[in-house]
């Protein structure tokens, strides 16, 4: 059982944490620019979906094991790079009608496995998820591995309503601008220059 006591704490660092904005932020906020307000929330599902596995993987002891090989590390790394990578490049090749069809609803399956791919390919949220939860929990009261899985779930929890609230004001500023003749070529070369750059970042970074 957790400890009550470090709950407000924890919390409260969870939500300066998640109102800073990082890489997951820019990427939703990329997506809603460029799609609009649903394939932003799409991507948020598929983001925290992957947090959520990133947590219960945290919580089992299975990241450690991976993050403790510098060679299982460096795959997860530069395969979460190359296909973020992929995306801007894909985003630079489409064209005007692909754009459109980018933004249609059958298509929000996809926007998701993105985000999904893109949550589960980067191992900094499993770094952040061990050197964070532990100091919320407390072993004598119980099963550690419950513990973080419990603080894990609270923290995407609170994180999907803050990425969310990130993707729906990128969706309305989309879409006070959509009149605008020039914006669905700005918004491609702007999302594609992001998704590139965040790539370039993941493979750079050393964790």
């Amino acid at each position: 059982m957790l400890d009550l006591t470090r709950l407000p704490l924890f919390v409260a660092a969870s939500v300066i944490l998640i109102a800073t904005p990082g890489p997951a932020v820019l990427y939703i906020v990329t997506r809603s620019l460029s799609q609009g307000r649903r394939a932003g929330l799409a991507s948020v599902a598929g983001i925290e979906t992957g947090n959520l596995c990133q947590a219960v993987a945290s919580a089992l002891g299975l990241s450690a094991l991976v993050l403790s090989s510098p060679v299982a590390f460096a795959v997860v790394r530069y395969a979460g790079a190359a296909y973020l990578v992929y995306l801007g490049v894909r985003r630079v090749l489409a064209s005007g009608a692909a754009d459109a069809a980018a933004a249609a609803p059958q298509d929000f399956g996809r926007t998701y496995t993105s985000g999904l791919v893109v949550a589960l390919l980067n191992p900094k949220p499993a770094l952040f998820f061990i050197a964070f939860l532990p100091q919320f929990a407390d072993p004598t009261r119980g099963s550690m591995p419950l513990q973080l899985l419990t603080l894990g779930v609270l923290f995407v929890a609170m994180a999907t309503v803050g990425d969310g609230l990130w993707a729906l004001l990128a969706g309305t500023v989309r879409h006070s601008v959509n009149g605008a003749s020039r914006w669905a070529w700005v918004s491609r070369y702007a999302a594609a220059f992001v998704y590139i750059g965040l790539g370039v970042f993941a493979a750079l970074s050393r964790g």
